[in-house]
């Protein structure tokens, strides 16, 4: 895939504009999802030159748009002079095949066979490409690998009728022999890759064992990509985390510590950003970097106020959200951006408010709004906790042990009738501290 995107600078992007019932629920439409999917491939430094639309109840079983549309399709790539044609949905190994079948000259050379991609195989190639630990990299590699294996056989189509011998006795192609030595190779790599990526989520959970026995109040940060995460952990923590004006400018979790005005401390845990029609791939093979979500106290659903199409990103967020089972986490949703926004920016902030009542309005880049939303995450963090002032005997030796893993020390002292010290208890330690409250 990577080699496509660098050999082809130039594509045209196609997209189906379903009419079924189940679609018509969703607030994305056509020309936004193709806007969306322009970015991405601006993103992976590939220029789009046409876009393609057909409307239909489903998508057509062998060529996703349909005989008619191909033809136009085929008239299209003809004009423009290009070899590359990026669908914005997924399409299955049978379509993917017919498609570059039906697109291609018959008699073609393979480097002029016309090169057919999907936005999950886009989408991929940009995390390949944006990868950077070695947690990352194996991510994207076994979602990449898994994405593979169902159209090695397209790959090899132009093998399937040759024999090998050619003689009485000869049971498979020489297409098939590469087909399964290829999924023999990349079953191996997948069995790998899911070995070496379950050794790096146990390090992972090592860590965030320690985070959560320190009765930290935890934050993770979540949204749609390039909403300004990463910009807003910088703004609220120093923390020096790349921040470009990019699709999935960072992928690898960043957690930072912050300290509020109360002199309580949190964690701020930066995630992936989600999209519009992630691939499951990629959900699955991201779960220990995601799990970080499951484990927090607290969501920030960062949005991008300025987005056209805002709300419709908020509704992606909390599909990958629900998918994860992540959903019903207490949840503060931040509009970030407010700098970035038109000449009705106070209308559309008004309608978010209308919608959103409890809300947080920001702009991270200018640093505005900051104050209120630390104020917000103040209460939240003070709702799931008590402030205990107590006195241990010397004989519950076993309690000061608890308050060091479960519980956030304020101050400590010992004296001669125990040990006496200020914590902030989770709600569901707080009767068993009740009885040595001072």
């Amino acid at each position: 895939m990577e080699e496509v995107t660098k050999k082809n600078a130039r594509a045209i992007m196609v997209g189906l504009d379903i009419t079924s019932t189940k679609n018509a629920l969703s607030s994305w439409d056509i020309d936004s999802s193709l806007e969306e999917l322009e970015r991405l491939a601006a993103t992976a430094d590939v220029d789009i030159v046409a876009r393609l639309t057909q409307r239909m109840q489903t998508p057509d079983t062998r060529s996703f748009i349909g005989s008619g549309k191909v033809e136009e399709l085929k008239r299209l790539l003809h004009a423009h002079e290009v070899q590359l044609v990026i669908f914005d949905d997924e399409l299955s190994p049978r379509q993917q095949v017919s498609l570059q079948n039906d697109l291609s000259e018959k008699d073609a050379l393979e480097e002029d066979r016309i090169q057919v991609m999907d936005r999950t195989a886009l989408i991929l190639d940009i995390f390949a490409s944006h990868a950077t630990t070695r947690e990352g990299k194996l991510q994207v590699e076994l979602a990449t690998v898994e994405y593979e294996m169902p159209r090695l056989r397209g790959k090899w189509s132009h093998l399937e009728a040759e024999k090998l011998g050619g003689g009485v006795g000869a049971r498979f192609g020489m297409g098939e022999s590469q087909i399964e030595a290829d999924r023999r190779m990349l079953r191996k790599r997948i069995s790998e890759l899911k070995r070496e990526l379950k050794r790096v989520a146990t390090e992972r959970e090592t860590q965030r064992s320690k985070r959560m026995a320190s009765g930290i109040f935890k934050v993770s940060l979540v949204g749609y990509t390039n909403a300004g995460k990463s910009t807003l952990l910088n703004a609220l923590t120093d923390a020096d985390v790349l921040a470009y004006d990019k699709l999935f400018a960072t992928l690898d979790s960043t957690t930072r510590k912050l300290a509020l005005e109360s002199g309580r401390e949190i964690t701020l845990t930066d995630t992936v950003g989600f999209i519009n029609k992630l691939p499951h791939g990629l959900v699955a093979a991201f779960k220990s970097t995601l799990e970080e979500v499951n484990q927090a106290d607290m969501l920030l659903h960062v949005v991008d106020a300025s987005a056209d199409n805002a709300e419709g990103q908020i509704q992606a967020v909390e599909e990958v959200l629900q998918e994860i089972g992540a959903l019903d986490k207490p949840t503060l949703l931040v509009f970030n951006k407010t700098d970035a926004m038109g000449p009705d920016g106070d209308v559309v902030l008004n309608r978010f408010k209308e919608l959103h009542p409890s809300c947080q309005m920001i702009s991270a880049y200018q640093g505005t709004g900051l104050d209120d939303l630390l104020l917000a995450i103040e209460r939240f963090a003070a709702a799931s906790s008590r402030l205990m002032d107590v006195l241990i005997p010397f004989t519950r030796g076993e309690l000061v042990q608890l308050a060091y893993t479960r519980t956030s020390i304020v101050e400590e002292s010992h004296i001669e009738e125990g040990t006496r010290m200020s914590l902030r208890v989770p709600k569901d330690l707080i009767a068993t501290f009740e009885p040595f409250v001072v």
